[in-house]
């Protein structure tokens, strides 16, 4: 996978809140030498459900940002990891703009990205870094602390680049979701039917897979606002990568890591098989309308 040095990030995608957080996850730091401390933790968030949508609580308020002003085109951009993030999400909304009008006849509304450190308040409630990168329907934002990118490669065993991306795409894909009134339907369904709600949720988090993997077919021909490309080339392997993360976070793959036993009754974001069968579900159509999860007999 390589990156256009001359692609135009659209920095008001992007907020950088980092450094205006807390500390961490029971006073551990996030990143370097605390990775390892603080893995467990993060298993067990992940395996708890957060990894994915928010809808925690609610009332906590929306954190402010500033831009990522130090990214501009050029080489040395692309060796700074915000720069590499703010590029990927250029790309997943560059997509969606085209695509939610021509496949579902909605216009596409754009969601920041909010970049934090240890901590952040949400219009969906207050969070830390062990809950994984989520997205809030309350304030249409993505938040991702990108340590979790360290934890994703050394600890979770996913260490492509394309990983990266593909858990950006993955979370968008809740936008989309919440944009097509998906997400609260959903809900619905959970209060009418309480001991579904597990099972609602696999279908959701399946259904975000498959739209980062039909973004993923379209992402070597997206383009920044003057046209160039943001990739400059993407391989098989690039996806056999985004292929290698989704499976590394399923359910029944982090429940073992955790220690546990594989308790199907407790998953709510599918096995590590259909995290990777959605994924190429996208990725192979090309079309989002291929991602009813919620159609009879889709996810068994």
């Amino acid at each position: 996978m390589e990156l256009n040095e001359r692609a135009d990030i659209d920095t008001g995608q992007v907020e950088d809140g980092r450094g205006s957080g807390g500390g961490g996850i029971g006073g551990l730091p996030i990143g370097g030498g605390g990775l390892a401390g603080v893995v467990v933790t993060l298993i067990i968030a992940l395996v708890g459900g957060y990894f994915g949508i928010n809808t925690m609580g609610g009332g906590g308020g929306e954190s402010a940002g500033r831009p990522i002003t130090q990214c501009s085109t050029g080489a040395e951009q692309l060796q700074q990891l915000v720069c590499r993030n703010g590029l990927y999400v250029t790309s997943i909304q560059a997509y969606w703009r085209d695509e939610l009008p021509r496949a579902f006849g909605e216009q596409y509304a754009p969601a920041k990205t909010h970049l934090f450190e240890g901590s952040v308040n949400t219009a969906c409630g207050a969070a830390d870094s062990g809950v994984g990168p989520f997205y809030c329907p309350a304030d249409d934002k993505v938040y991702i602390d990108l340590s979790f990118y360290q934890v994703l490669s050394r600890q979770l065993g996913a260490p492509g680049e394309f990983a990266q991306p593909y858990v950006l795409a993955h979370e968008y894909g809740h936008h989309i979701q919440d944009v097509l009134g998906t997400e609260a339907e959903m809900r619905r369904r959970q209060e009418r039917d309480p001991d579904s709600a597990n099972q609602e949720s696999v279908k959701l988090e399946l259904q975000a897979d498959c739209y980062a993997g039909a973004w993923a077919n379209a992402a070597a021909n997206t383009t920044d606002k003057d046209g160039d490309k943001i990739f400059t080339s993407l391989t098989d392997t690039d996806i056999q990568e985004g292929i290698q993360a989704a499976g590394q976070i399923g359910d029944d793959t982090l429940q073992e890591r955790g220690g546990g036993r594989v308790d199907p009754e407790q998953f709510t974001h599918g096995t590590s098989e259909q995290r990777q069968h959605w994924f190429r579900a996208g990725y192979e159509s090309g079309d989002p309308k291929q991602c009813d999860t919620f159609k009879a007999g889709a996810v068994t």
